[in-house]
């Protein structure tokens, strides 16, 4: 039996070669599937970390690009409202000046009329209704100081008028004793030559120690009706405002 099959050692050893020839190839294969896979993984986790990255570096681009949009619209809307007030403050100034300008044209017209006013009191001096006026003050000027007995001052040019009324004022008021005041002479008459204080007529009542004087000129019989019709007169030249306010002095 063994005769009709011969083997040889030869034969024998290839045998015993080709299952390990083959058993490596099998596992270079399968290194070599490994290393794809593992090369395929390590591929897809870097592209993972990549797109990962890339998305948190967009998320956090556009956190920092709103945040400073929010930055610029909050200087923006500070620097506006700025704005809106310098505005409201510069317009408030504006109307403030120009109220105070009109007010000034105001005063300005209405003390123009004034020195009109007073420069035509300066005729009643010379009028014939004078004397009887001189009387009415003095006795009105000793009522006002509620004495029997008072100084008269009054213009140089007036003097012998005023002791006429004197002389008159005392025979109407039972008691009145009146002295005129020989030092001192109320300031003359205004004109446009002269500068300088100036007394457009009247006179002054004075208690006897010199301590209380009751201004009877004509000058501040003119500032009492002024101050005390000032609203009406300003009403009727420059009409009713209520914004703008006008102070008016309590008279004597």
């Amino acid at each position: 039996h063994n005769e009709s099959h011969p083997t040889t050692y030869a034969q024998k050893g290839r045998e015993a070669q080709q299952p390990a020839a083959m058993n490596e190839a099998e596992v270079d294969r399968q290194i070599n599937q490994m290393v794809q896979f593992i090369k395929q993984e390590a591929e897809e986790k870097a592209n993972e970390i990549r797109v990962a990255a890339e998305e948190e570096f967009n998320i956090e681009k556009l956190q920092m690009v709103e945040s400073e949009k929010q930055k610029i619209r909050k200087e923006f809307e500070r620097k506006e409202s700025q704005v809106e007030v310098k505005k409201k403050i510069e317009y408030s100034t504006q109307l403030n000046t120009m109220r105070l300008k009109v007010l000034a044209a105001r005063d300005d017209a209405i003390q123009g009329m004034l020195a009109e006013s007073r420069l035509s009191l300066t005729t009643i001096s010379s009028s014939p209704q004078y004397g009887a006026l001189l009387v009415d003050l003095l006795i009105q000027g000793a009522q006002k100081l509620q004495v029997k007995a008072a100084v008269v001052r009054c213009r140089a040019l007036d003097v012998k008028m005023v002791k006429a009324a004197m002389s008159e004022a005392e025979s109407s008021v039972a008691g009145l004793k009146l002295t005129l005041d020989v030092h001192v002479n109320l300031p003359p008459p205004p004109e446009s030559t002269r500068e300088g204080a100036s007394c457009v007529g009247g006179v002054y009542v004075i208690s006897m120690d010199g301590k209380i004087i009751c201004d009877q000129s004509l000058d501040a019989r003119l500032s009492v009706a002024f101050e005390r019709n000032q609203p009406e007169i300003r009403a009727t030249i420059f009409g009713t405002n209520p914004n703008l306010m006008v102070k008016t002095a309590k008279a004597f």
